[in-house]
Order: structure tokens, then C-alpha cells, then sequence
């Protein structure tokens, strides 16, 4: 998915929480954190996709203490021993609902570790040409002093071009904006000349 979401600070506190555990377990660190973030987007890909498993997660009617042992029988022996004492942390304290974002905090923090940067690319088709996906990591690489891990994403509406989405900045280079910033500088620059010559917009 792409982490490029705006990540709150509940989640962000879990998400600091698990990265610190598995930098604390004896031969952990960043390889257990990539199998507890693979795990974990798996878990929200799961969400997505499962309308009542999401409801399961989320709806206040289902009491904790439901909740948890529920959720214990679905994934205990399904994930790993550290994701799943990390999902029994969060049941215990009503946060299921932030899983999805949980996860998006915990890959963002880790992609931040490993000097990576999450990039949303979009264009029409969703599959940017070999030339375009090697300038946008090269100026990605310039500017964030990061390597960017692209997604690609198509949007028919466009007419071409690429709008990048690095965290909550969107870059936007479509040629739809690109014919609209055209066609407003020619207005603004029309608009200027018949302030400065308004005869010359009048005469027959």
C-alpha cells in the first residue's frame, strides 16, 4: 500500500512502540521488523478486503473481553508470536480500529530507518515508463536525500503526465494542470494588457 497517508499520533506511539521491541529482541532488529510490517500489511489488506472482519474490528457493540478472545482464536498460530502479543496490546486497549493506520505508522517509520521514502505515482495507466520512474527516484534522491519506493497507481481521468504524493504533499504534473496553468497566465497576461492598452481591445 502506500504509506503515503497522513499518519496520527495514536498510531504513530504504537508504531514506535513495536519498532522498539523488535530493535530490543537479540538478533531483531531491522529483519524482524520487516516480517512484522509484512505481517502487518497483510493484516490491513485483509481489513480492506473483508467488510466483516473490519466491522469486528471496530463496531463498540462487541465488548472488550469478546473482542480479545475472538481475536485470539482468528490469528493466534497465524502470525508471528510478536505481532500477535502486539495485536492482543492493541485489543486490550480498544485500538483494533487503528490497525490499518498502526500499520501505515510502522512502515513509514521503518522505510525512515532503512533511508527510504514511500512515493505514490499516478498516472493514466498506472504504469510509468522505464525513463520516467528512473527521473522521479533520481529527484526524489536530490531532494529527500532518500530512495524512493515507488506505487503506481493509474487514473483514467487524466490526460497524461505524472502527479507524484510524497507524504501530504502533492505534486502535481499532470498536462491537465499543465494546459491550466498555461491558460491562466495567458488570461492574467491578457487581463494585464488590457489594463496597459484597453484601446487597442476596443477599436473595430
Amino acid at each position: 500500500m502506500a504509506t503515503t497517508k497522513h499518519i496520527d499520533e495514536i498510531a504513530s506511539v504504537y508504531a514506535k512502540s513495536l519498532l522498539e521491541v523488535c530493535d530490543a529482541v537479540p538478533a531483531g532488529g531491522i529483519t524482524l521488523a520487516e516480517g512484522c510490517a509484512a505481517e502487518l500489511r497483510d493484516l490491513s489488506e485483509l481489513i480492506a478486503a473483508d467488510k466483516q472482519f473490519a466491522e469486528f474490528l471496530k463496531t463498540p457493540i462487541i465488548g472488550q473481553s469478546t473482542r480479545l478472545a475472538t481475536l485470539d482464536t482468528i490469528i493466534k498460530g497465524r502470525v508471528s508470536d510478536l505481532v500477535y502479543r502486539f495485536l492482543m496490546v492493541l485489543a486490550s486497549h480498544g485500538r483494533t480500529d487503528r490497525l490499518t493506520d498502526v500499520s501505515d505508522a510502522f512502515d513509514s517509520l521503518l522505510q525512515d530507518r532503512l533511508g527510504r521514502i514511500e512515493v505514490d505515482m499516478i498516472t493514466v495507466d498506472g504504469h510509468a515508463s522505464a525513463d520516467v520512474i528512473a527521473t522521479v527516484k533520481a529527484r526524489v534522491k536530490e531532494v529527500f536525500s532518500k530512495d524512493a519506493v515507488l506505487h503506481q497507481y493509474a487514473d483514467p481521468k487524466m490526460i497524461g503526465g505524472v502527479k507524484l504524493r510524497i507524504g501530504d504533499q502533492l505534486i502535481d504534473g499532470s498536462v491537465a494542470t499543465e494546459l491550466r496553468n498555461m491558460s491562466e497566465a495567458l488570461t492574467n497576461r491578457g487581463a494585464a494588457a488590457i489594463r496597459t492598452r484597453p484601446t487597442d481591445f476596443i477599436r473595430d
